[in-house]
């Protein structure tokens, strides 16, 4: 179980850049973290992480990195320049490319560090996709192998479901950060979402930071429901 509370990170998932900004102004001042995903950073760029980053909530750029080690190395290492806090990559890139993402993320000459987290198994993905891709067993096994190299390659944590996050905690214990998306509060559909769970679920099972999109900003009331996420998310 974790130590210290859960953090609540807003997916600040879209196209339009005025939006993404007035909903960085509106949530940041209820919530730890900010993320901007591929959709927006490939419309807008490093200068809106730059923008949201100056709401003075922590950036999460989720661009799942996978590529050869040179270039995860670059890209990682202008992620942290442009203002990120916490970056993503994909840990079906293999060692090599993890431990280069670790040694890119820390050439910044930032006050604060920059922290790196493996992607495992989307969480739009089930069993019968992975084996559609030739990775027999259900998620949890995947999730569970690919976190342990992350691990060992020096990143500070995961990307996986809530489903995965109880078996994440016993195996590892509370050194490792677990990010988990698919997070749904009750009532609400998952979306695209297969694997998910309810927020205060998710933080008994040992989750660090939720990452909740659409049932926070896409609804009338986004402040009240951050708020109301991050209560029971405090509840546990």
């Amino acid at each position: 179980m974790t130590t210290t509370p859960a953090e609540l990170c807003v997916a600040l998932d879209g196209t339009d850049r005025r939006w993404i900004i007035d909903a960085a102004t509106t949530l940041a001042p209820v919530v730890d973290w900010l993320k901007i995903g591929l959709e927006a950073f490939v419309g807008h760029g490093p200068d809106l992480v730059r923008d949201v980053a100056t709401h003075n909530s922590k950036v999460f750029l989720d661009l799942k990195l996978h590529d050869i080690p040179a270039t995860v190395e670059r890209a990682a290492a202008n992620a942290a320049a442009c203002g990120a806090r916490m970056v993503t990559v994909h840990a079906a890139g293999g060692r090599r490319m993890l431990e280069a993402a670790v040694r890119g993320a820390h050439e910044s000459t930032s006050e604060h560090p920059v922290l790196v987290v493996a992607i495992t198994v989307l969480t739009s993905l089930d069993g019968t996709d992975l084996a559609e891709l030739g990775i027999e067993g259900p998620p949890n096994d995947a999730v569970l192998r690919w976190a342990g190299i992350a691990r060992d390659c020096g990143l500070d944590g995961v990307v996986a479901s809530p489903l995965e996050a109880a078996a994440l905690r016993r195996v590892y214990g509370g050194d490792l950060l677990i990010v988990t998306p698919g997070v749904r509060p009750a009532g609400q559909g998952g979306d695209d979402q297969r694997r998910t769970l309810g927020p205060a679920d998710a933080v008994r099972a040992g989750s660090n930071m939720l990452v909740v999109g659409r049932p926070i900003t896409r609804v009338e009331a986004p402040l009240e429901a951050a708020r109301r996420i991050a209560r029971e998310m405090a509840s546990v």
